[in-house]
């Protein structure tokens, strides 16, 4: 099985083109699937049905694993089963009938207006680090960017005169992303005084840098959010999708069209973004709760 999943690896790499981070996922998921196996004495694909799958969500869900994560593991073993049995490696797909755990849609966390004004305000002062931190977060906010796309930002990305950039997303896709004034502003502030004395003539692309002067990862941005989320004295568990999710509630509830959020986001399938509309309805029915003479 080892050899199936190094062969389908290759597969995702080669012919899918899929970003690291999509391959690591399915790397841990895949392997811990794998170690599932062997526990059992299953060494090869065609002695692999449903209920071993089934077993096997069974066995994530005891570890603790949420609903999303349980079925971002299924879908990596149906994408696995289906890369198989089309290399006649196995006879069925037994995934492929599997349900997925039922809270999958989820609402996202998001934060408020007033919230994200704090958050946004938390880097204050003037040195390279702080505006650094405030162009990321009012970019994160204004564009709705991934994590992964924010610090992949090449200096060659950025139009800022006629005030987009060019994001690049799941399996390399570029779109073009409008910037509002407020992020152009603090940009330009930390292109200005801030990147330089960060870059120190080291000749990097990227557009936001650590103290070492190369890109900064998105575990840097992790620690800076959580960082400045307790600066601000916002309470709620944010990560950095937070504002991707505050970004997207935020312009739906202001009266944006899906279709437009959705190209914003980057969603291939519109149903990705219409999770968004949930959210909406859902604080919709809070409101009505906490006003209506009989709520």
């Amino acid at each position: 099985m080892q050899n199936n999943l190094d062969l389908f690896l290759s597969y995702l790499t080669v012919e899918k083109g899929l970003s690291r981070n999509t391959l690591d996922a399915y790397g841990r998921d895949l392997g811990r699937y794998l170690d599932f196996l062997e526990a059992r004495g299953i060494g090869r694909a065609e002695e692999i049905g449903p209920t071993t799958v089934l077993q096997f969500l069974a066995q994530l869900k005891q570890a603790g694993l949420s609903p999303r994560s349980r079925a971002r593991a299924l879908v990596a073993l149906r994408t696995f089963h289906k890369f198989l049995l089309a290399e006649r490696l196995c006879p069925t797909n037994p995934a492929a009938k599997v349900a997925a755990p039922k809270t999958l849609n989820a609402l996202p966390g998001t934060l408020s207006p007033a919230e994200v004004e704090k958050l946004l305000a938390a880097p204050a002062g003037d040195s390279p680090l702080e505006l650094r931190d405030r162009a990321m977060l009012e970019i994160l906010y204004a564009t709705g960017l991934r994590v992964s796309e924010l610090v992949g930002l090449r200096l060659q990305d950025l139009q800022l005169d006629v005030g987009y950039l060019f994001a690049f997303g799941k399996r390399s896709k570029q779109r073009i992303v409008p910037l509002g004034e407020a992020a152009l502003e603090q940009l330009r502030e930390y292109l200005r005084y801030g990147r330089p004395p960060l870059e120190k003539g080291a000749g990097s692309q990227f557009i936001f840098l650590n103290r070492a002067g190369k890109g900064l990862t998105r575990q840097g941005f992790w620690k800076i959010i959580k960082r400045r989320a307790l600066q601000a004295h916002i309470r709620k568990n944010i990560t950095p999708h937070t504002l991707r999710h505050s970004f997207a509630t935020h312009l739906l509830e202001n009266g944006a069209d899906l279709r437009s959020v959705q190209a914003m986001l980057g969603h291939a399938d519109i149903s990705t973004t219409q999770i968004y509309t949930h959210v909406t309805r859902e604080r919709l029915k809070q409101i009505h709760g906490r006003h209506h003479p009989r709520g």
